[in-house]
């Protein structure tokens, strides 16, 4: 078993506001930790990797397709891999979560 300790990764500002940590990572899957700031957007994107997330704080509206979407704390959802999506935080406080990706995400194109 692999344990990855926050105080062992960097957390990447990858967007004006928007913090990303490299978490874990297995030969199926990876996951990350985001916290993105009240007014904070994710520009539209995609990539191959399937999404599965899950709110720990807060919430944040995801674009997909033009439809919004609110998911709170306590919410989980999936992003097929190759399907555009945006996020927003329109709240008065952070949004807490985890993505899990599979396969694997141990490279994105934020980290510098």
């Amino acid at each position: 078993m692999d344990v990855l300790s926050d105080a062992d990764v960097e957390e990447v500002e990858a967007i004006e506001g928007v913090f990303l940590t490299q978490g874990a990572a297995g030969d199926e899957t990876s996951i990350q930790r985001f916290v993105i700031d009240p007014g904070a957007e994710v520009p539209e994107h995609d990539h191959h990797h399937e999404q599965v997330g899950a709110i720990a704080k807060g919430a944040i509206t995801f674009v997909v397709d033009g439809d919004e979407r609110v998911v709170e704390a306590g919410d989980t959802y999936v992003i097929p891999g190759g399907e555009p999506h945006a996020a927003r935080n329109d709240g008065d406080e952070p949004v807490v979560g985890y993505d899990i990706f599979s396969p694997p995400r141990t490279n994105p194109d934020w980290q510098k």
